[in-house]
């Protein structure tokens, strides 16, 4: 389908980029329910990364998935209420809720890590190899040069 550039936004990167997520997340949404599970790409990127980092906390998980830190408790108690992650009490801070894969979590991730990775692809149908590696370049450095922009911007986690 080629594009209808009598509407301005169709040339519009923003409007492209939502478009492309919108595609991201159906993609996801259709091929998670395939294989019987229901998570959200956010869910999906919060689960890794505390996969990654057992015990990070909510607000630690949040900048480690570039999330809305008022919104990470309501993904969080999603996941703990599918049994997928453990919520605990930090001992050196009652405030922190320290964040754990359950081992129903665990599996859960290594049936979704292959299908993601296959959905990849599919999200840039339409692109050679080549056209896809620049492609995913050039948005990791557009979206590394406005991190600070975002109102939540990536912070990577570094444990202690």
């Amino acid at each position: 389908m080629s594009l209808d550039h009598d509407i301005a936004i169709y040339s519009m990167p923003g409007h492209l980029i939502r478009r492309l997520n919108q595609v991201a997340v159906s993609l996801f949404h259709d091929e998670c329910g395939r294989i019987g599970h229901d998570l959200t790409p956010v869910q999906y990127a919060a689960l890794k990364a505390v996969q990654k980092y057992p015990g990070i906390d909510q607000a630690a998980l949040a900048g480690a998935i570039a999330y809305d830190r008022t919104t990470i408790g309501g993904v969080v108690a999603r996941l703990e209420e599918k049994g997928l992650i453990l919520r605990a009490g930090s001992p050196e801070d009652r405030r922190v809720r320290r964040l754990t894969l359950t081992p129903a979590g665990a599996a859960a991730l290594a049936e979704l890590d292959p299908l993601v990775g296959r959905l990849q692809d599919l999200i840039l149908t339409g692109l050679d190899d080549e056209e896809k590696a620049v492609f995913v370049r050039l948005l990791a450095k557009a979206a590394a040069a406005g991190n600070e922009l975002s109102r939540a911007p990536l912070r990577p986690f570094a444990p202690r």
